[in-house]
């Protein structure tokens, strides 16, 4: 794994989410001022969860066919989605939010 730079702090407000161009790709979530990472693609379709509806409950819902994730597990919680999202450790070091992603593949 690898630490990957997200934003600073101050830039993903609550409510608030980023996709992380990693291999693959990973959405980061701000709910009520504690960060997630997730899987960006939607298990169900092609749907990127940081387009995704932060909901009040810590979970996020896609923004094609309405699937609830939870946002501290990455689980599956309604259908159309059967299979979880691939979760991820966050670090806030110094004012900034990274995640620990995959080590990038040599080309």
């Amino acid at each position: 794994m690898e630490k990957v730079f997200v934003c600073a702090v101050a830039e993903l407000l609550p409510g608030e989410a980023l996709r992380v161009e990693t291999d693959p790709a990973i959405a980061v979530f701000n709910a009520n001022g504690v960060f997630y990472a997730l899987a960006d693609r939607c298990t169900h379709g092609a749907a990127s969860m940081a387009d995704g509806y932060i909901e009040e409950d810590c979970t996020v819902e896609c923004p094609i066919h309405s699937a609830k994730f939870c946002l501290k597990t990455g689980r599956a919680l309604t259908q159309p989605a059967t299979i979880d999202l691939a979760k991820f450790d966050i670090k806030v070091e110094d004012g900034n939010v990274y995640v620990l992603a995959p080590a990038r593949r040599a080309a």
